[in-house]
């Protein structure tokens, strides 16, 4: 049974199916939504609908866009010969807060899980080796998560792309900036030292 009317019930319940939203944090949005300006509850609403409305997917990478083309693949200053392959568009923000990568991007849209009854036909790699062939890509780097549906996905194009003769690779994994050895797992630290350098 619900505690409250129709409304902020309806409210909450709504909230609570958004990810990472639980019931409590649910139930205090939706009071501090109810307690703001009528207008800023309007715009909160008018920014979700126009997003709804005029953001799709780029039909080159798969990265939302405004239109037929992502900032991304607008951007003629980009290496199009260096492809960077990411799971999600939220991926995408990560690496060029880096400002290390000046390539074009490929969104699969998830990654591989047969738990969750995902496989390859489901992901955007059919698009991904279609670009290959008709844009002249010399390299592809994988930039999956490194966890277990990650690298199945990172596994599984390597060994696709293999014979198209280019350059794969993948990102290396190892240990962060500040972190200490003593609570490194036997895997990221087994990576961070099969990815060392030389020093110079």
């Amino acid at each position: 049974m619900s505690v409250y009317d129709g409304p902020v019930q309806s409210l909450i319940d709504e909230l609570g199916r958004l990810p990472g939203i639980g019931p409590k944090s649910a139930q205090r949005i939706a009071f501090h939504l109810l307690k703001v300006d009528a207008e800023d509850a309007r715009r909160l609403a008018r920014s979700i609908t126009e997003a709804k409305e005029r953001v799709s997917w780029c039909r080159r990478c798969f990265n939302f866009a405004e239109g037929e083309l992502c900032t991304f693949c607008r951007d003629e200053r980009r290496d199009a010969h260096v492809v960077c392959v990411v799971e999600e568009p939220r991926d995408i923000v990560a690496i060029e807060r880096t400002g290390e990568f000046k390539g074009r991007y490929h969104v699969l849209q998830g990654a591989i899980s047969p738990i969750e009854g995902i496989g390859p036909e489901q992901l955007r790699i059919k698009e991904l080796l279609g670009r290959v062939s008709e844009q002249g890509i010399t390299e592809i780097i994988l930039a999956t998560n490194p966890n277990i549906e990650g690298e199945a996905t990172a596994m599984y194009l390597a060994r696709t792309l293999k014979p198209l003769d280019l350059r794969v690779t993948r990102i290396a994994s190892g240990l962060p900036v500040g972190g200490d050895l003593e609570y490194a797992d036997e895997v990221t630290l087994g990576r961070a030292l099969e990815g060392r350098r030389e020093v110079s």
